[in-house]
């Protein structure tokens, strides 16, 4: 099925797939479509392939763009992998969290298998957890909660930081501002 000329055919399939799955999804504590959440992640991978070399542009920009199509819509990992590629179906696999695993496993297990698939893979985590530090925490969250969350992003920043300078400088900063009045 990938028939596309071009690689920012591909991409630009990935938009418009993303958009429609998760068609009326509001990013979570505010009224925005999710898929505001989806174009920040993948604005983030943009900017950072545009001034660090060496990247698969498509398969980051794919992952960016599809990283929650499993675990939040009814979209199969066969659906992504006929339209998309192994590589991509493979990436947005390991962006996901195994939903039978207990939740204090589930960051750690979904870490380790982000660690054996490429960088590109590695950067859509870190623009992820950038863009999820970018809005306050919930209201209802307790300050407990709250240290959690930016402990879990300290997980990610230690465990894939390596890939990415500037992912790793902006993760940084956002996880010190996190809560913080």
């Amino acid at each position: 099925m990938l028939m596309l000329t071009d690689s920012s055919d591909l991409v630009q399939t990935a938009l418009y797939f993303a958009a429609r799955a998760h068609n009326g999804q509001q990013r979570p504590g505010s009224d925005l479509p999710y898929f505001v959440h989806l174009s920040d992640v993948t604005l983030e991978v943009a900017a950072t392939l545009a001034v660090e070399p060496g990247h698969d542009h498509t398969l980051a920009l794919c992952c960016a763009l599809l990283h929650d199509v499993l675990e939040d819509t009814t979209i199969e990992e066969a659906t992504l992998a006929a339209r998309f590629g192994p590589a991509v179906a493979a990436g947005v696999r390991a962006l996901t969290k195994d939903p039978t695993l207990p939740a204090a496993e589930r960051m750690p297990d979904s870490l380790r298998r982000i660690q054996q698939q490429p960088r590109e893979v590695w950067l859509v985590k870190l623009a992820d957890r950038i863009s999820n530090l970018s809005v306050p925490p919930p209201a209802h969250w307790s300050p407990d909660r709250v240290a959690g969350y930016r402990a879990e992003g300290e997980l990610i920043l230690n465990t894939l930081g390596i890939a990415s300078p500037r992912l790793a400088a902006r993760l940084r900063a956002k996880i010190e501002r996190y809560g913080v009045q």
